[in-house]
């Protein structure tokens, strides 16, 4: 009798220290009696039947996949390299453990996979500028491969976009072309308004010339307030004008009294006495 006691107290032993079972909050177990998928347990302290009852522990928060840098031809024909980190989570224990073998795994093909596909359909300048359509693409196209194995992605992010160096000195010369282009429409805009003030100016100088002389004095003004060794007084118009008109009636006036000039000639002398006979014509 004693003996008999002794098997049921080791065999009551044995079964509650193998069949029961502790789960975190982020755990889940997924129970199989004799084979047969039977349920999930947990979170918390629960009793599974030692040898008939089986568990496969499943973590169901949110996973981190770092995608390797990935080699893709963009639709533009300019190869690059590609890396980027996915983020999925479980959410049905029970078909991530039935309905497929490793789904860490599965995931992580799947998402390397469509991320070349992605790149493949846009061309550079969409990859580079658009990244937010490109990763909504990879997260969208992903999520629906992995729905029937439980599990959702919850986000895509593309890290890093590695281009040919070649490619790199194309696009900072087009860049620099660009914002050249920006500068010198700028700089046309801002000369062809200040032309229009200009000559808004000259019209308002033509109706009142005293507004010129103003200028010219508020101009020595301020060459006057800065520590100069020189100055430079600027002559009127009008003045620069006179002499110019002036210069020209002299060289007119020059060449006409030439053509009046008395010339002398010199002829020999004759023995006529002691007089000097000289012939004179104008």
């Amino acid at each position: 009798m004693e003996t008999f006691l002794a098997i049921i107290l080791g065999l009551g032993i044995f079964i509650g220290t193998n069949g029961l079972k502790i789960d975190r909050e982020y755990e889940r177990g997924v129970i199989y009696r004799l084979g047969r998928f039977s349920g999930i347990k947990g979170p918390g302290m629960y009793f599974i039947l030692p040898v008939i009852d089986q568990k496969a522990k499943v973590d169901i928060r949110t996973k981190t996949v770092d995608i390797i840098p990935q080699e893709a031809i963009t639709a533009d024909s300019v190869t690059i390299k590609v890396n980027a980190v996915l983020y999925y989570r479980i959410l049905d224990p029970a078909k991530a453990i039935n309905m497929i073998e490793n789904y860490e795994i599965a995931v992580y093909q799947a998402a390397m996979t469509t991320l070349r596909n992605v790149v493949g359909q846009n061309i550079l300048d969409d990859i580079l500028q658009q990244r937010d359509q490109v990763n909504f693409k990879v997260q969208e196209i992903v999520d629906e491969m992995t729905e029937p194995w439980g599990i959702v992605i919850e986000r895509v992010e593309m890290k890093d976009v590695e281009i040919p160096l070649s490619m790199q000195r194309a696009m900072a010369k087009e860049a620099e072309a660009v914002r050249e282009k920006r500068a010198r429409l700028i700089k046309a805009s801002a000369e062809q308004e200040a032309s229009i003030k200009l000559a808004e100016a000259s019209k308002t100088i033509m109706e009142n010339p005293a507004v010129l002389e103003l200028r010219r004095l508020q101009m020595l003004t301020e060459i006057g307030a800065e520590n100069n060794t020189s100055t430079i007084i600027m002559m009127p118009s009008d003045m620069i004008s006179f002499a110019k008109q002036w210069t020209e009636a002299s060289s007119v006036n020059k060449v006409n009294g030439k053509g009046r000039e008395m010339q002398t000639v010199q002829i020999p002398e004759e023995k006529r006495g002691d007089r000097l006979s000289i012939n004179t014509k104008m």
